[in-house]
This record gives structure tokens, sequence and C-alpha cells, in this order.
């Protein structure tokens, strides 16, 4: 028997159909967003988990701040003259050249000597002369001595004056220290620098013929500013530092000027020792330490800026938290650092554990973890 269904019922089929597909999809993708929302919510959740940064600590405590004074300054010798001849005169002999070390009398050069041995000679003659003439008026007025201390001054310096005893005297140590400056001796020990005449060349009395360097020792000289006079003393040690030179030398100061100069600064000398490296006329930096007492010392890292003021970070239950502050000693390492007083949030005391290291990018109440502690 076949059966035969109508047209009417083939478009029904098919919508029953289409609904069923549409619930079923329906119902699917509902799933997949459900499951999507699921996993945004956890990698929302991963995202935002607090960082920990790793941090290093000290704690603060009363220690003493050396105080720190930075000038600069140059060396100059704390014996330097200017060597001449006191007579003029052909130069004969030249023993030294520039950069030679000479000791105390050593003999540097010669002039020509032949006319001062010649007025030399004259003096000595006139003198003989005089003094015969002398002995001579001594003996008319009944007087057989010589002897300056025996015989009445008026006498003496009447016959002395009219033989012409006292000037032919005069003559013979004038010649005698002529002649004898024709040689130039070392005054003291140092190094010969600026020689600029040669053997031969015509010299000048009172001219400077060369200059003598006592580098042994030097003074090195800088200006601080008023303020800083009641820092330095007599005798306080300085550091001294040559831009030319990867080298630290020790001093004391030697002589502070007590007057005040125009600009608001103090002339200040200190003394060093030559190691043999010192050249006279070198560039130095000067760094003066002064002690002060019971200050809260920090590295320099352990201050940062927020909101362009100076804070230090403490470390409280594993969070950091800042703290204002005002840094009132500076040295090249290190401040001594109190609370601010103008913020009354602001505390700091022995004790507390402040972050010197790894702190450039915290935030308050930021957590972190201690590297170390100091």
């Amino acid at each position: 028997m076949t059966v035969q269904m109508s047209k009417n019922a083939y478009p029904k089929i098919t919508k029953l159909k289409i609904l069923s597909f549409l619930i079923i999809s329906s119902l699917f993708f509902h799933s997949c967003a459900k499951s999507k929302a699921a996993n945004e919510t956890t990698i929302e959740k991963n995202k935002y988990v607090a960082e920990k940064y790793e941090v290093e600590t000290m704690v603060l405590k009363n220690e003493s701040f050396q105080k720190e004074l930075v000038s600069n300054g140059k060396i100059i010798a704390s014996q330097k003259n200017s060597v001449q001849f006191e007579v003029s005169d052909k130069l004969e002999h030249l023993y030294v050249k520039n950069g030679d070390f000479v000791h105390k009398g050593q003999l540097l050069a010669c002039l020509n000597s032949f006319k001062y041995q010649q007025r030399l000679a004259r003096a000595e003659i006139d003198l003989e002369k005089a003094k015969f003439q002398f002995e001579d008026m001594l003996v008319g007025r009944g007087i057989f001595t010589t002897k300056k201390d025996s015989i009445p001054r008026p006498i003496y310096d009447m016959v002395a004056s009219r033989t012409g005893y006292d000037a032919a005297l005069l003559e013979l140590k004038t010649a005698r220290f002529e002649l004898q400056s024709t040689r130039l001796i070392a005054p003291f020990s140092g190094k010969v620098a600026n020689i600029e005449n040669r053997v031969y060349e015509n010299v000048n009395a009172g001219k400077n013929f060369m200059t003598l360097i006592d580098d042994s020792v030097f003074e090195v000289e800088f200006y601080l500013i008023e303020s800083e006079m009641s820092d330095v003393a007599l005798n306080s040690s300085v550091q001294i530092v040559p831009f030319a030179l990867a080298k630290t030398y020790s001093g004391h100061i030697s002589s502070i000027n007590p007057l005040i100069e125009k600009n608001g600064t103090i002339l200040v000398k200190a003394v060093v020792k030559n190691d043999g490296k010192l050249t006279e006329g070198m560039n130095m930096k000067v760094r003066i330490e002064k002690e002060v007492k019971r200050q809260l010392v920090v590295p320099k890292s352990a201050v940062v800026l927020r909101d362009n003021q100076e804070v230090l970070f403490k470390v409280i239950d594993g969070k950091a938290y800042w703290t204002y502050v005002q840094t009132t000693l500076e040295n090249s390492s290190s401040y001594a650092v109190i609370a601010h007083p103008d913020k009354s949030s602001a505390t700091l005391n022995p004790g507390d554990t402040v972050i010197v290291g790894g702190n450039l990018n915290l935030a308050h109440h930021s957590e972190v973890v201690l590297k170390s502690q100091k």
C-alpha cells in the first residue's frame, strides 16, 4: 500500500530542521563565550598580581659624618728665588742647565773676573799706603798702637779720615765683594730653571740669571668661601689630587689669610711633600674633611626624588614607604639626612631600615624583598 504525503508537509519538516539547527548553534556559541570569558578573567588576574622589588637595605644609626669641603688650587714651590749676579761682565763658565738639581753652596756659573782681581789688588796697595800714614800720625801724637779699641774715639776718627785709612778699608771690602760676586753660588738646594744666557754673553748685574726651585716641599694655594672659615684650622689635614695624576697626596694647612677678598673668599695654603712627580704650577683638587658627630648617614643612592622632593624609602612589613627628608651635609659618597621639618608625616629615627639600592622604580606601598642588609 502506497502512502502519499501531501505537498504542505514538506515546508513543515524543513522549518523544523532549521529551528533545531539554530537552537544547537546558540547553545554552542554560548558555551564558547563562557569559556572565553573565564579564560580572560584568569589572564587578567594573573596580569595584575603585585610585583615584588628586590632591594638593598641598611639600618640607620647615629654616626660620625665626614663633612667635605672641595676647592681647586695650584701648587707653588715653598722656596723659589731668582738668582742673579751682583756685578756685570761676560759669562765665562756655566756649570748647570735647566732641570739640574743642585746643592746649597754649589758653584753655578762664573763671570770674567780679571778687572775685579785688578781692583782688589789696587785696593790692597791703597790700604797699605794709608796704613803707613795712619801709623805715622798716631806716633806723632804719642800713640804707638793701631788697635781701634785702644785709641780714643775722637782721635781715631780724625786720624783715619785725614790719612784716608777708613776709605781704603771700605774700598778693600768692596773689591773683595765684587770679586766674590763673579761666582754664582746656590743659596739653597733645588732645581735650576729659566736659564737664558749663554757662555760669552754679557750678563747685567741684578738681572735674573736663573731661577732656583726647592721642590722637595710644595705649597698648594686655594680659596674657600667665607662661610667655610669655621671648618678649617691650621694643621688640619687635607687631601690633594693633581688633575694630571691618578694619585692622592696628604698634606696639612700651613696658613689662612685673615682678610676676606672682594669676591667673599679667603686664601688658604697647604703644605705637601713631593714624591718627585709634582711639578711647579700643577692644578689640584683639594679636599678638606671635618668630622661631624651624631648624624644619620646614608649613601647618596638612598635619596631619590618623588614629586620633585627628596625622599627615603623605609621598609615596614615587607613594603616600601617613602618619607620626605632633607640633606643637611654632603660629601663625595654620602648624605647626612633628617626628616623634613615641614612635612608632619615625615619621620626618621635610628633603627629604621631604609632602602639604599633598587629604589629607582619604587612607589609608596611597593612590596619589596630584601636582597641584603648592611
